[in-house]
């Protein structure tokens, strides 16, 4: 069993490349779930972000003699008390892909000034090993709504998310600029510097 070899427990492209991205520079062999013989769906039944990344970290964890790394993320809109929040990937329903899911939260907020279309995006990591949880990191964005998508880059709710001090939504920016910024940038650091000192073995 090699602490180098790290099972992201994602079906989403995008989340994997991030991961890949900001871990294989750093020794880390990344997998994704075809690299297991069981791929059978884990229910994410937690009410908070942290919840689910525990219960797909340590589900999938019991499949495996990898380190396991899951994480459970979304945007949280002030205007909409926090929706979609933990139904980030399942807003609107299972029919609705990025863009519907995209179009649905601009409908919900049609005619909502600037100032009120404040949101965020938050992740909580989860790394596991035998079905038990060993660590968990969080990371969180600031910024609002735009009344359309901009860019290319991202997925999901990116080409919506316009971070201020950036000038521009996350589906502009690189992918290493994301990477220093995004929710998911700040809980990945948090955990490379856990994996780098030997904290999570």
């Amino acid at each position: 069993m090699s602490a180098k070899r790290i099972l992201i427990a994602t079906r989403n492209p995008g989340k994997v490349r991030e991961f890949a991205q900001a871990l294989e520079p750093q020794g880390f062999q990344v997998f994704g779930m075809d690299a297991l013989s069981d791929t059978g769906e884990i229910e994410e039944t937690g009410e908070t972000f942290a919840a689910n990344a525990r219960l797909k970290a340590e589900g999938y964890s019991s499949r495996t003699d990898m380190l396991v790394l899951a994480d459970d993320s979304g945007i949280e809109v002030d205007a909409l008390d926090s929706a979609p929040g933990v139904q980030s990937a399942r807003y609107g329903g299972p029919e609705l892909d990025d863009d519907g899911r995209s179009r649905l939260l601009l409908r919900e907020l049609e005619g909502v000034p600037d100032e009120r279309r404040t949101a965020r995006f938050r992740c909580v990591l989860a790394v596991a090993r035998d079905g038990k949880t060993l660590a968990t990191f969080d990371g969180v964005i600031e910024g609002r709504i735009n009344h359309a998508p901009e860019g290319e880059n991202g997925f999901g709710y990116d080409p919506l998310f316009f971070h201020p001090p950036s000038g521009c939504t996350t589906a502009q920016l690189t992918p290493v600029e994301k990477q220093k910024v995004s929710h998911r940038g700040q809980a990945i650091a948090a955990l490379l510097g856990a994996l780098l000192s030997g904290e999570i073995g």
